[in-house]
């Protein structure tokens, strides 16, 4: 069983995105029996809360249903049990890092460094903007998403 946790500020936005997108992509590849996905958020803004509006219905236009997840806050327990605890930027990469039990922190890392086809290193935080922001996310997810399935399917999954 491979763990994947997604982690940003509030747990509404963007890790959530990341949460759906890379679940169809690994039900699309029939490895659901082998991955455990989650996202959280470095902080407790939002606790309980479903994902923002803009997020779900970027996310809802390209078939993807994120309206039954809540916001949660990630702990350290979480470092100890996904194998990949993915920041969305280097603030919740940090974030992260303050909460990591000692000897875990290669478990840290910036989402986008399993995106193939784009240069940003962050994923911005589209909260503030318009709606059009949500969308340029969601790109930039769907990219790291399939990028990190590759990666996990060479270094952990079993053919």
């Amino acid at each position: 069983m491979v763990k994947v946790l997604f982690v940003c500020l509030g747990n509404i936005c963007r890790s959530p995105t990341a949460e759906g997108v890379f679940r169809k992509l690994v039900l699309e590849h029939r490895l659901e029996q082998q991955m455990e996905i989650d996202s959280a958020g470095t902080h407790a803004y939002h606790i309980g809360e479903a994902p923002d509006e803009r997020a779900q219905a970027a996310c809802a236009r390209r078939g993807i249903d994120i309206s039954r997840l809540r916001g949660r806050r990630a702990v350290a327990s979480d470092i100890e049990k996904f194998d990949y605890v993915l920041a969305m930027d280097r603030e919740n990469y940090e974030n992260l890092l303050e909460i990591c039990p000692p000897g875990l922190e290669s478990r840290i890392r910036l989402f986008m460094e399993f995106a193939t086809s784009r240069a940003e290193q962050e994923v911005p935080d589209p909260y503030f903007g318009g709606a059009g922001g949500f969308d340029r996310v969601l790109d930039m997810i769907e990219d790291a998403a399939q990028g990190l399935l590759e990666d996990i399917r060479r270094a952990r999954l079993r053919a």
